[in-house]
Formats: structure tokens, C-alpha cells, sequence
């Protein structure tokens, strides 16, 4: 039986500890499964991988006003190029005040704002570019990150890309332009879990040294463990720090598919699939950490 998300009290945009990181970042994973169980229908393990990523960008690290602006003047930007996952997106900008928290019961629903993919057509608050046809979210961002340079706005832009997306020859492109052309205001950020839609990354396409690769191309490459905010926060401050040397950053992010539920984590299996009655209580069950509860 579905399962309403309940309302959240008032946001504040002051930057969270690691404790209350945690126990909002279990309250989003019981939003996505909630989410994705209601309709039958997302792709819950990216989604609970990259939970722990977004949580620390919009409740710690970002400059960014719920009271939406598309411009984004004086923000810092993020863009969500494996739109796949929007049930994080769509948790992370309620959470944080962008609208209610109730709309998020419409996910994937007819006429619903909260599409499976993230579209700017259905102008919700918070979603700046169309995503999910992958392998275009490092452009978008370069070409943002560009425009704040131009308009001498000293903010960031981030960007969010899954590891099977590299397989996106656009993405190489991209990742050829931003250093050559000095964009040192852009910290790009790949979901290394090492699954995709058809099985492991390596068995479907073979990513090799992805460190390696990046910095031949002239990226400064940091590595972190994606689901504990203990290294994933300093990693983030690290990168914030090495765009002073004049290129951009890219974060390679270690997670586990389906993080937090254990018959989720690490198998492309639950890529696109959604957990029946039983698998979703057992899931919210495990979620159900003692810091958290639902707000």
C-alpha cells in the first residue's frame, strides 16, 4: 500500500553537522523508496548511492536560494547530468525548501512536475536543465561555469555524472574543453559505483584508470568514499581550495549502488526496478535510523 511522504517542518539554510548530514540523508533514502514503490516505476539504486552527495551540497557546502531564481546570480549551481536518479533531486530540493515536501507523492504521476527525468518544461523550482538523455550534463555545466566567469560571479558549479554515462563520447569533449580553457569555477563529480543499466562497468564498457585519463586531459582528480560524509566533506573543501590553481576539479566518488538497504547495494539489479510491499517496508525499516524517524 502506498504510503503518503509526510510534510517537513521549516528549512533552515544554515550548513548542517555531520549528525543531522546523516539523519537528513536517511530521511531522503525513505523518500525515494517511498517514491519509487507508490508508482512501480525509478531507478532507486543510483539514487540511494548519490544521496549522501547531495544531502552535503545542498545542506552544507552550496550558496543557493530556495526562492528560485533560473539566473542563479551570486549561486552556486548544480546540475544533475545522470537525470535518471531525480527521486534524490526531486527529496534533496523539498527537503531544502524549493516547494513542499508533499509534492513529492505526484513523482512520476500524469501532469506531475517531478517526471522521471528532470525537465525545465515543467518549471520546478530548483531544475535548471533538462537531464537523463545522458553524457551532456559536463557540457551544460562548463558553459554555466563559463557565463559566471564572464559575468565576474565568483561562484561554483557542480556536476553530477554517473560512471557508465562516460561512455557518452560528449562527455569526453567537454572533458577536453574545461581545462583547456582554464574553467577553475567548475568541480565535476562521477558516481563511481561501478554498475550500470546491463551489468558491471567494466564487463559493459571498460572505463580502466578513469584518474589516469582525467588528468591527461588536464582535470586536477580528487578520489573519495561517496557515503560517509567524513570523506566526502573534506574531499568537496579540497576541491573548493584546488580550483585557485587555474583548472577545474573532478571528483571521482566512490558509492554503493542502493546504499542503505542491503538487498540493493552493489547489483545493477535494482538500477530500474522498484521494491514491492514487503521489500519497501523492509527497506524503510532499515532506513529507520534512531537519529531520524521521518520529519
Amino acid at each position: 500500500m502506498t504510503q503518503p511522504i509526510a510534510p517537513a517542518p521549516p528549512v533552515s539554510l544554515e550548513p548542517k553537522s555531520i549528525p543531522q548530514l546523516k539523519q537528513i540523508a536517511a530521511q531522503v533514502r525513505r523518500d525515494i523508496v517511498r517514491m519509487v514503490h507508490a508508482v512501480s516505476s525509478g531507478h532507486p539504486g543510483g539514487s540511494l548511492g548519490c544521496t549522501d552527495l547531495l544531502v552535503a551540497l545542498y545542506f552544507k557546502v552550496m550558496k543557493h536560494n530556495p526562492e528560485f531564481s533560473m539566473d542563479g546570480i551570486g549561486e552556486d549551481l548544480f546540475f544533475l547530468s545522470n537525470g535518471h536518479i531525480s527521486a534524490t533531486l526531486y527529496s534533496v530540493l523539498a527537503r531544502s525548501g524549493y516547494f513542499p515536501v508533499s509534492e513529492l507523492n505526484t513523482f512520476r504521476k500524469l501532469d506531475s512536475r517531478l517526471q522521471g527525468h528532470p525537465t525545465t518544461a515543467e518549471h520546478l523550482p530548483g531544475v535548471r536543465v533538462a537531464s537523463g538523455s545522458l553524457g551532456q550534463g559536463l557540457s551544460v555545466a562548463t558553459g554555466a561555469a563559463q557565463a559566471k566567469k564572464l559575468n565576474n560571479d565568483d561562484r561554483t558549479v557542480y556536476v553530477l555524472m554517473g560512471d557508465g554515462e562516460l561512455e557518452e563520447g560528449q562527455v569526453w569533449e567537454a572533458a577536453m574543453y574545461a581545462p583547456h580553457h582554464n574553467v577553475n569555477n567548475l568541480i565535476a563529480i562521477v558516481d563511481r559505483n561501478g554498475q550500470q543499466i546491463d551489468g558491471p562497468t567494466e564487463k559493459i564498457g571498460g572505463l580502466g584508470d578513469l584518474r589516469a585519463k582525467f588528468e591527461a586531459f588536464g582535470w586536477q582528480v580528487l578520489e573519495a568514499d561517496g557515503n560517509q560524509f567524513e570523506t566526502l566533506l573534506p574531499a568537496l573543501d579540497e576541491a573548493k581550495s584546488l580550483l585557485s590553481n587555474g583548472k577545474p576539479v573532478m571528483l571521482l566518488m566512490d558509492t554503493q549502488m542502493g546504499f542503505g538497504v542491503d538487498y540493493m547495494m552493489g547489483t545493477h539489479k535494482w538500477h530500474g526496478t522498484a521494491p514491492n510491499d514487503e521489500q519497501l517496508e523492509k527497506a524503510l525499516q532499515q532506513l529507520l535510523v534512531e537519529e531520524a524517524g521521518d520529519y
